[in-house]
């Protein structure tokens, strides 16, 4: 698992959506409901995901979105509200999320997101790190402010 997934994971996968708004899994599938008796036998018969009505079988436009900016406050206070710049700070983002900051997983962030410039842990660097960080969880399904992309 890469850098960037631990960072989607701890965002996306911290709070249930709530009745009407989780996705649809499919029975027989991690976490959905298990497979009635003739289930099992059209199961084996069809590839896993034409199913039908499964969030990763939906064109991106129409996944649920999962609010960044609430999600990343509602951890900062769930944290006692730490003294964190998580919004525009990728070493104080991984903090929060509880990741290893170093400078050499932000080298590996950085490569995973294409990162061009030295990765030498500069500013510059660590600026585009949180706002590439930022698109490609709003490229993701998640909602996020502009302040937090520009």
């Amino acid at each position: 698992m890469g850098i960037f997934d631990k960072i989607k994971g701890a965002i996306f996968g911290h709070k249930d959506p709530g009745p009407g708004n989780r996705p649809t899994i499919p029975a027989g599938m991690a976490g959905g409901p298990p497979l009635q008796q003739g289930q099992q036998q059209q199961q084996q018969a069809q590839p896993q995901f034409q199913q039908g009505g499964t969030a990763t079988a939906q064109p991106q436009g129409q996944q649920q979105q999962v609010d960044v900016e609430q999600v990343l406050s509602q951890i900062a206070q769930a944290k006692g509200n730490p003294d964190l710049n998580y919004k525009t700070s990728i070493v104080d983002l991984m903090k929060l999320l509880g990741i290893d900051s170093s400078l050499e997983n932000r080298k590996e962030l950085a490569q995973e997101l294409g990162y061009t410039g030295e990765r030498n842990g500069s500013a510059e660097m660590n600026i585009w790190l949180h706002k590439a960080t930022m698109k490609q969880l709003a490229q993701h399904g998640g909602k996020v402010p502009a302040s937090m992309l520009d």
